[in-house]
């Protein structure tokens, strides 16, 4: 199974994190329009066994940190937050899915590394200093040739009027030296400013690529190339556009814990990427939301990218009370 190649910390510390999740409080979460990419993948080796009922059997786990992404700047959302934290929050969903945590490393099935964090994102390339200057640049190299263009073609009638071997008048015949250096000079600058643009082009297409990775979108970005001049190029347009805006995200990796524990190898079963665009949105806030909508692909294959609507929020107001008549003052 494809995977981007994640730190993954030693074993021996991992034991030390193999902890039991106490019930907790479960974070906030408003009811917005965001929706949830999910990519999720399983491998061949792993199954589930499912009860009478339909609904799967239990399979205990243990946690372990990934890591954190932030951005480029501060984020009071996402810096406050520890790996518990997280860890809390995605318990409810993984439970949900009757999958539980444990102590015991004798009944532990799966190892299950956290990341999370917000993708870093190239900003508007039309707002690119480089680009302005290589506008400034063709602008420039454009004047220049129609300068000289309209000396050749004074030049031209001017011969055609007078005859050959006949100047009138102040008429050149030869293109002005200086509009010749200028539309040098000014081919020169483009030609510079257009591989400042090309190199500015490869570490944008380097970003995109690894947040792709990150997210999950890489199987997609990489089909979607061969989509440039045909009816479905908007597909990969609006594919990068996704990649390039801000991210929170959550990536779940789920190894076998009993080959890591007896056999020191690491065997990836499952993994889920799930991420939601930042903009209007508190990861705090929002981190269940959207982990609960991503719950359903925990242990399962996606098929590519799914999009899905967070669960709307609930406000129970129990029953109605009366508390007497209040008198107006």
């Amino acid at each position: 199974m494809n995977s981007v190649p994640l730190r993954t910390p030693a074993f021996f510390s991992l034991l030390g994190i193999a902890v039991l999740l106490s019930p907790g409080r479960a974070p906030a979460f408003s009811s917005t329009d965001g929706i949830t990419a999910v990519s999720a993948r399983a491998s061949e080796d792993y199954s589930r066994v499912k009860n009478r009922d339909g609904s799967y059997g239990t399979e205990y786990y243990a946690f372990g940190e990934g890591g954190r992404w932030t951005g480029d700047s501060r984020d009071p959302s996402l810096d406050g937050l520890r790996f518990i934290d997280v860890a809390r929050a995605v318990s409810g969903p993984l439970r949900d899915q009757n999958y539980l945590p444990t102590r015991d490393p004798k009944e532990t099935k799966l190892l299950i590394l956290v990341y999370w964090g917000r993708t870093r994102t190239p900003g508007n390339a039309n707002d690119s200093e480089a680009v302005q200057n290589l506008q400034k640049a063709t602008d420039h190299v454009a004047s220049a040739k129609s300068t000289q263009e309209e000396m050749l073609a004074a030049q031209n009638r001017a011969a055609s009027l007078n005859g050959p071997g006949m100047v009138c008048g102040k008429i050149q015949t030869t293109v002005d030296g200086e509009v010749t250096t200028e539309k040098m000079d000014s081919e020169n600058a483009a030609n510079g400013a257009l591989a400042v643009v090309s190199a500015e082009n490869t570490l944008r297409d380097q970003l995109d690529g690894r947040n792709a990775a990150m997210l999950g979108f890489d199987t997609a970005l990489r089909e979607s190339q061969g989509l440039a001049g045909t009816a479905l190029a908007h597909r990969r347009t609006e594919l990068i556009q996704e990649i390039e805006q801000q991210r929170y995200f959550v990536v779940l990796m789920a190894y076998d814990f009993q080959v890591l524990w007896k056999q020191k190898k690491h065997k990836l079963l499952w993994e889920t990427r799930y991420s939601v665009p930042q903009s209007g949105l508190a990861f705090d806030q929002y981190l269940l939301a959207m982990t609960q909508g991503a719950s359903k692909y925990f242990g399962r294959n996606s098929r590519g990218i799914e999009r899905v609507s967070a669960p709307e929020g609930r406000v129970d107001v129990g029953d109605v009370k009366s508390l007497g008549v209040v008198m107006n003052k």
